[in-house]
Parts: structure tokens; C-alpha cells; sequence
């Protein structure tokens, strides 16, 4: 699937009209201000998109931080950001793509072909000599159409089937894979079987996404041979949408644990791994 739009093929589309809606998705753990940094300045004509509202269930104890919305919730949603059917749905951070992955991830599981991720961000747009407009944009409402599962998921009672079949994937920072630090969910370490594998690594030292060869390598050394299933996780479901999309560009499809670490370690009863080769711990 294609999952990249660069700068200058997203400014030759808005130069000549063509059907294109933009999505800020500027989110960060532990920054609740994302709305105001959009206010302040944005890609011209982008409608700022809520994570916590629009692309999250409200959390609970047992589905996690950021469980997947409703597919009712989504659709108001992509309309009121003016989303027709045959539309090319750019949605970008300043974060390297790490919340506005999950905007594309939700929309291709929904049955959006036309979403993408802007290569770099909005870094990328303004290096380029893009400009930002400030204020609020609200689009005349959209009318797409969704339709579940386009994408495939796997839930807490497979994954962990998963890690001893296939490859699953720990997209968090290595430090807390190996239970060294947890700042937000009940426990650390990571699920028996997982591989390490920072979402941050998808990326270059500019923001953008490595080539496709690179990324090949990158997840063939974590075990990634093309026979195998693989599925992706992080803390809530967000950022491992990141992975996925890496993935894609690679060229592997994989699978989104959407409960994710904070599902699996609020359950007493599932393991944990605290470092790489121990046997798990038991609460």
C-alpha cells in the first residue's frame, strides 16, 4: 500500500485543486495542548484532529488508554473534517509522524485508500518554505463512507499466540521494553515473546521515514522474514500504528495489538517480562 505523500508532491495537489484534506494530529503523552499549538500555526486549510476524542474510545481498566473508537464515532468524525468518498486524506505532526499515524491507521482500517502520512511532518513543510495559516479551519462536512477491519487487528487473547508463532513487535522505547522505566501504565516490561523494536529506529535524523530498503533490513535483523505473522504493540495503540506503517513501506503487513501494554498489564493474570531472557514475572 502506499502510506507516504512528500512535501512536494502534497504542494503540486493544492496548487492545482486537487481533492486533498488535511489532518493535524499534533498529540504528545504528558502535552494536553495540541489544539493551541494548531491554532498557532497549521499546514494552510488543515482541520485539527482530536486523538483523545476522535481517534480513542474513552479509556477503561480493561481496554486500555486509547481503545479503537466506535466506527460511528470515526465517521462523524472524518466528516466533520470534511472527508468524501475518493478523497486524499493527508494527516501530519510535528513528531515524526508518531500521533498522525494513527489517524492513517484508523482510516485505512476503516476502508480509506486515499490516507496518508506526510514524510517529515510539519518540519518538513516548513523547510520547505511551506507557510502556516493560524486559526480555526471547519470544512464544509464530508460524507464518507467506512467500513470495519480493512486492516487486521489481533486482540489480548491471541497475541500472545502470536509472539510464539509468529513476530510480535514492541514498539515502545527500549528502556521500558526492558522494564527498566514505566511512567504510565500499571507495570513494567513487556509481553513474553516480544522483540524490541523503538518505533523511533522507522525514522532518519531529519524526521522522515527511512527507504524501504533500510526499513526491509531494520525488521529482517528483528526477525521479520516475510513467512511468519507479525503484529505490532506499544503503550496505547498509538504509536505502534507508526510501526505499521513502517511496515507497509517495507512492504510487510503486520497486525495492531489496539489495547496494547496498557490493556495487557492492567490484567494480573497475563505475565510480564522485566528483561530479554528472563522468565516472565508473575504479580
Amino acid at each position: 500500500m502506499t502510506v507516504l505523500i512528500d512535501v512536494d508532491e502534497l504542494r503540486r495537489r493544492l496548487a492545482t485543486g486537487e481533492r486533498t484534506v488535511l489532518l493535524d494530529v499534533r498529540w504528545k503523552l504528558g502535552d494536553p495542548d495540541g489544539r493551541r499549538h494548531y491554532l498557532a500555526g497549521h499546514l494552510p486549510g488543515a482541520v485539527y484532529v482530536d486523538l483523545e476524542t476522535e481517534l480513542a474510545a474513552p479509556p477503561t481498566a480493561t481496554d486500555g488508554r486509547h481503545p479503537l473508537p466506535g466506527l460511528a464515532t470515526l465517521r462523524a468524525a472524518a466528516r466533520r473534517w470534511g472527508v468524501r468518498d475518493g478523497d486524499l486524506v493527508v494527516a501530519y505532526d510535528d513528531l515524526g509522524g508518531m500521533s498522525a499515524a494513527r489517524a492513517w491507521w484508523l482510516l485505512r482500517w476503516a476502508g480509506v485508500d486515499g490516507a496518508r502520512l506526510l514524510d517529515g511532518g510539519l518540519s518538513a513543510w516548513t523547510s520547505a518554505g511551506g507557510q502556516l495559516e493560524t486559526g480555526d479551519v471547519t470544512p464544509a462536512p464530508g460524507d464518507v463512507e467506512l467500513r470495519a477491519a480493512a486492516l487486521p487487528t489481533v486482540g489480548i487473547d491471541d497475541v500472545a499466540e502470536l509472539a510464539a508463532d509468529g513476530v510480535l513487535l514492541d514498539a515502545r522505547a527500549a528502556e521500558r521494553y526492558r522494564g527498566e522505566v514505566e511512567p504510565v501504565d500499571p507495570r513494567a516490561g513487556h509481553i513474553p515473546g516480544a522483540r524490541s523494536a523503538p518505533t523511533t529506529d522507522n525514522l532518519n535524523a531529519d524526521g522522515r521515514f527511512r527507504d524501504a530498503g533500510e526499513l526491509r533490513a531494520r525488521f529482517a535483523s528483528l526477525g521479520v522474514d516475510g513467512e511468519h505473522p507479525v503484529g505490532v504493540y506499544c503503550g496505547s495503540g498509538v504509536t505502534a500504528a507508526h510501526e505499521v506503517a513502517a511496515l507497509a513501506v517495507a512492504g510487510i503487513d503486520a497486525a495492531l495489538y489496539p489495547g496494547s501494554w496498557s490493556q495487557w498489564s492492567a490484567d494480573p493474570d497475563r505475565p510480564a517480562v522485566t528483561e530479554p531472557g528472563e522468565s516472565p514475572e508473575q504479580p
